[in-house]
């Protein structure tokens, strides 16, 4: 299964073109490499409204099976990813990020203090991924395996776990 997506990259240095997107960039690299293709890419401010109105804008246009978000989901106050996310997701699927907290926590205990939450909206899975590219690295290849088959399940395909996605 070949995949579509959109990055979202949330940076208010980013967004007024004071700071190269480079965790977007990697993460444009990576999903690339498996085949998927890129559609939709911004980058907006650190506001809330802002990133809710375009996750929504973009996973009910219906063309993107996977939205990735980079930034935004430290403890700062400024840092409202997560919670623009919830704001429009359907549903919470906590074993993706589960799972990023706990490929990270290996390299380095800063990782318990990423907000990133994943979620459905239709047939979109939308996944915050920290802002800088190695966080982006590390935290989209740990959940890379199970990307296609979380898709394929959202769009009503097999539930067959004991599928081979590889």
């Amino acid at each position: 299964m070949k995949l579509t997506a959109g990055i979202l990259t949330v940076s208010d240095q980013g967004a007024a073109g004071g700071r190269e997107d480079k965790s977007g960039q990697v993460a444009r690299e990576i999903l690339s490499a498996t085949g998927a293709r890129v559609l939709n890419y911004d980058i907006v401010p650190d506001e809330q409204t802002l990133i809710a109105e375009k996750l929504a804008l973009w996973a009910d246009g219906g063309l993107l099976d996977v939205l990735i978000t980079t930034g935004g989901t430290g403890l700062t106050l400024r840092d409202v990813t997560p919670e623009a996310t919830l704001s429009v997701v359907d549903r919470v699927v906590p074993g993706f990020a589960e799972a990023m907290r706990a490929e990270s926590l290996k390299k380095t205990p800063m990782a318990m203090l990423s907000r990133a939450v994943v979620g459905t909206r239709g047939k979109c899975l939308v996944i915050n991924l920290p802002g800088s590219p190695k966080g982006v690295r590390e935290c989209l290849e740990a959940i890379l395996p199970a990307l296609p088959h979380a898709v394929e399940t959202l769009k009503g395909g097999s539930g067959d776990c004991a599928v081979d996605h590889t």
